[in-house]
């Protein structure tokens, strides 16, 4: 049994479309299939999702919204005329959109999440219909019949575990379900959308709560590649990443898939696979609890940017008990999150996301840091972090030693360095201008020879 899940790009048009049908064609296990909103047609394109926040803002402000309308409209009738479907289902998604105006615009915490789940929503509805034409046994399912029930997180919705139960009892349907992705339902019956990467998520709860055997999710390229091919030319694509090295390479800037959509199919023990829709012959890249096989000890590189360094020092500042609670507890109070805490005995460094230290914040917390008595206090801005990851780092030497060589023959300063005990993943500091030549060189020297 899989659940597949689709995303823009692969549903952005009636040609794209015929390519899902047949790759749902080809296989009777494919049983459950989540869809995005429709993707851009090409780099010039809005994507249906832009177009409805664009309306949002419009009927929000008391702007005329007759325009977002028929474009969002338009948009989807582009695809049903090119699928050949009846205008039944156009008078639908009409009828849709234009009552999204009819909620009320005061006192209502779920009126964006539900302006921007239209798109997923009557896209499902949409290619329901187009299966069902062209003979398949499929079915639109709303999230709240499937059993989707989140907890009321307007744009960072949570699956509540009891709706876990509800899941497991689509198993027992022998229709092919369609599925819109990115958003689920509260208790009071209100529409709650997750966070980035939402029809990921959907793909991966509704896969952990059927028990799939596997979780297909397709995309525009050929699964995962050890470097980003805009910064590397030609990257080799991997074969196999586990969760867990999936999750460094995200969480350093690989895009493919959002870290977050990774948590429920880890947990439910679900393989998942990246695959293309244009391509859907390539094997993609299974993300596996466990390598299946002798793997290398370098799997990715990934990097990203726009962080922040706030740079402490104080004399003695390890013989003084409780100094790190002092300065975690300025940053909690702040409501700021912080990174990585690379330290010495009289040194300590916070790495943040820059959009973690706003203007206001900045000066707090120097203002208070200062009150701690320290000898110097600087905050170094333009800064990358990059990852080599691999969890077979651990048992082979000098894989540490091959990437400060590299880099120090490319004439790249590291500011910082660190690694975890769990050895999965190395993190190397460097300023911003120096990334793409690092990536280069780090990739150079794992992946050339």
């Amino acid at each position: 049994m899989k659940v597949i899940k689709f995303g823009g790009s692969s549903l952005a048009s009636a040609e794209q479309l015929k390519k899902v049908l047949e790759i749902v064609k080809s296989d009777s296990n494919r049983r459950f299939v989540v869809v995005s909103a429709p993707g851009k047609r090409s780099s010039e394109d809005t994507k249906v999702t832009d177009a409805l926040i664009k309306y949002y803002k419009h009927y929000t402000a008391n702007q005329d919204i007759v325009i977002d309308q028929e474009w969002i409209i338009d948009r989807y009738k582009s695809i049903i005329d090119g699928l050949a479907l009846s205008s039944t289902i156009l008078d639908e998604i009409s009828t849709a959109i234009k009552h999204l105006a009819t909620f009320p615009k005061e006192n209502n915490d779920f009126l964006y999440d539900t302006f921007l789940a239209a798109g997923e929503d009557n896209n499902a509805k949409l290619i329901a219909e187009y299966f069902r034409k062209e003979g398949l046994n499929a079915r639109y399912i709303h999230p709240k019949q499937a059993g989707l029930i989140v907890t009321s997180e307007p744009g960072n919705a949570r699956i509540l575990p009891s709706s876990y139960d509800k899941l497991e009892a689509l198993r027992e349907q022998d229709e092919i379900l369609i599925i819109p992705g990115f958003f689920g339902v509260t208790i009071d019956n209100q529409i709650c959308t997750f966070s980035r990467g939402g029809s990921d998520i959907t793909g991966s709860i509704i896969a952990a709560g059927v028990k799939a055997d596997l979780y297909e999710n397709f995309t525009d390229v050929d699964g995962i590649f050890a470097a980003h091919p805009g910064v590397v030319e030609q990257p080799h694509s991997i074969k196999e990443l586990t969760y867990r090295e999936m999750r460094e390479l995200a969480y350093a800037g690989f895009s493919v898939l959002h870290d977050e959509a990774l948590i429920p199919a880890y947990r439910g023990k679900i393989p998942l696979v990246i695959k293309n829709t244009n391509n859907p012959s390539h094997p993609g890249t299974r993300i596996v609890l466990e390598h299946s096989g002798t793997s290398s000890p370098v799997v990715g590189i990934s990097g990203d940017d726009d962080f922040v360094s706030i740079n402490i020092s104080k004399y003695l500042m390890n013989r003084e008990v409780g100094f790190g609670r002092k300065v975690l507890q300025i940053l909690e109070d702040l409501n700021i999150r912080f990174e990585h805490m690379p330290t010495g005995i009289d040194d300590m460094s916070i790495v943040l996301r820059g959009r973690e230290l706003t203007p206001i914040k900045e000066q707090e917390i120097l203002t208070q840091l200062r009150h701690l008595e320290v000898d110097e206090l600087s905050i170094e801005r333009d800064l990358s972090i990059i990852m080599i990851v691999g969890e077979n780092m651990k048992s082979h030497v000098g894989v540490t030693a091959t990437a400060t060589r590299s880099l120090s023959e490319a004439g790249i300063n590291l500011m910082m360095i660190s690694q975890g005990s769990s050895e999965v993943s190395v993190m190397f500091v460097v300023k911003t201008e120096s990334e793409k030549k690092a990536i280069r060189a780090l990739y150079d020297a794992f992946f050339k020879n």
